[in-house]
């Protein structure tokens, strides 16, 4: 069990919930701070002009709200603003921002009645999961769309996925005995006003991204064995030779994964004997770029992934809406904390840095598909009758397509402000559209690397190589071909794509994180 306490919830809490199926508790300390917080709000704005409690919202924050209409305003807040379109955002993503909303609410600094928080987690533990659809807010109120909608779920309205269905919520609740949670003084305020969407599918996003980029460090590493490659261009003393830990690890990763392969060559042993009297070389000097500037191309990749966690657990674990109670100074601020550049500017970095993996995978590709280019394989590593059988050339088409649509999905929200509510929200931060942006370019790269190990897989039997592999690789290899069977003949090929991708984005070979890279677990 996960419990949240004063400690800050990681990357691996996260992941111990979304796919580990462990349930959430809160501690007692930390309700009582949050149910601390609520009576000092409940007390000190009784006399003074607070915002969201006794005045209206956004630009008609001059109009004061009289005693009795206080809680109605706050029903009427997450009412009118469940006014999201478009497809609903999957439950994992759903799941995920429900817990950070819930980690920043359970710092006691929002002054909601501790029943939003119990809610909260009773609902995450039964995999009640609101519907919320993707398109809504602009990320700088927050995710004010976004969250109403999960706000409407915890007053008992609106829709939500459970048991695989989507249902009415009081139609859940009733079944389940769930009492909607009652506004007290300004949960509806507490609720939508913050960053929790884009930061719990930035979260999300980054846990795919590493299993993305270890899957790119196993994949290059298996193309470099198809090849025969030389092993100086992921060796410590080279890429020790420049300061960037990403690279650096990623050149050890390279290491890791073809320990005990017998298909990697060593320079000192055919070049530098002093034996070589070839006056055109058969094996290539250096490779292509794809193949030898792995480490230096991969390793800005785990740099940004890791500062894009720093910074989403920095954020999950904020108060990150507005006005901030304080109960040791014994004050309200007002601010923007709930604004979502940190995010926003983060996610936009590692969709750029995961379409630079996907075009790593597409030219990998590329050159397993080119004869003229790999020297060694049939065109389109077609193992069938060359004229006749087509091999993978129209699989080849499908990950140039994706990786194109990567490229234009790479252009930063970050940089897209539009001003809007009456321009009282004069700048925003897009911050769940950049976030939405980056989880789909991560789908469509894993999409791309299953063309890719799909091509690799087939080269490894044209060449007749498993053998030789090193024994990670091998596995590996090995993996993939109890999913899909090696072909000669043409047939359709995307039920077997789907397959990889699945296996792809549901496991992580742990080529950079478990042996590399133990600082991200932050």
């Amino acid at each position: 069990m996960v419990t949240i306490s004063d400690e800050n919830i990681l990357t691996d809490d996260f992941e111990r919930i979304l796919f580990g199926g462990e349930k959430l508790a809160v501690s007692h300390a930390v309700l009582e701070k949050v149910e601390q917080s609520f009576r000092f709000l409940k007390e000190f704005s009784v006399d003074k002009v607070i915002y969201g409690v006794n005045t209206g919202l956004g630009p008609m924050a001059q109009y004061r709200i009289e005693a009795e209409d206080q809680l109605q305003l706050q029903y009427n807040l997450i009412r009118s603003h469940a006014s999201g379109s478009g497809p609903a955002l999957p439950p994992l993503y759903v799941k995920a921002a429900m817990i950070s909303r819930l980690r920043s609410l359970s710092l006691g600094r929002s002054g909601v009645h501790p029943d939003a928080v119990t809610l909260l987690v009773r609902l995450i533990n039964e995999e009640v999961i609101p519907f919320i659809p993707e398109h809504g807010g602009v990320g700088a109120s927050g995710d004010l769309v976004q969250l109403a909608h999960l706000a409407l779920v915890l007053i008992g309205e609106g829709e939500v996925f459970y048991g695989g269905e989507k249902k009415p919520t009081a139609e859940v609740f009733k079944s389940l005995g769930i009492e909607p949670l009652k506004i007290r003084l300004r949960e509806g305020l507490g609720l939508i006003n913050g960053t929790s969407v884009m930061s719990g599918i930035g979260l999300v996003n980054v846990i795919f991204a590493r299993r993305l980029l270890n899957w790119s460090v196993v994949a290059s590493a298996m193309v470099n064995e198809i090849v025969r490659s030389y092993d100086d261009h992921f060796s410590q003393a080279l890429n020790g030779a420049k300061l960037h830990p990403g690279q650096q690890h990623i050149s050890l990763a390279m290491r890791t994964a073809l320990a005990g392969s017998q298909l990697i060559e060593k320079r000192d042993e055919h070049l530098y004997n002093g034996k070589v009297e070839e006056k055109i070389f058969k094996h290539k000097i250096q490779e292509f770029y794809s193949l030898r500037c792995v480490p230096q191309v991969l390793g800005p990749v785990l740099d940004s992934l890791d500062t894009a966690v720093q910074v989403l657990v920095n954020e999950i674990n904020s108060v990150n809406d507005n006005p901030v109670v304080d109960t040791e100074t014994q004050t309200v601020y007002h601010g923007g904390n709930f604004h979502g550049d940190y995010v926003s500017f983060e996610v936009d970095k590692l969709k750029m840095a995961v379409t630079k993996l996907s075009m790593l995978a597409e030219r990998q590709l590329n050159f397993l598909m080119n004869n003229k280019l790999n020297g060694s394989l049939p065109p389109f590593v077609n193992l069938g009758t060359l004229g006749l059988n087509l091999g993978m050339q129209g699989v080849q088409f499908t990950a140039t397509s994706t990786v194109a649509e990567n490229q234009t999905l790479s252009n930063p929200m970050y940089v897209h402000s539009i001003p809007t509510n009456n321009d009282n929200q004069d700048i925003v931060s897009m911050g769940t559209n950049a976030a939405l942006l980056t989880k789909k370019v991560i789908e469509n790269s894993f999409q791309v690397l299953a063309v890719e190990f799909l091509a690799i897989i087939q080269a490894i039997d044209y060449l007749k190589v498993s053998n030789r592999m090193a024994p990670s690789t091998q596995n590996i290899y090995r993996q993939l071909r109890k999913l899909v069977p090696v072909f000669t003949g043409d047939a359709p090929k995307y039920v077997e794509l789907k397959m990889i991708q699945d296996f792809l984005s549901e496991k992580d070979p742990g080529s950079v994180e478990k042996n590399v890279n133990p600082k991200t677990k932050s």
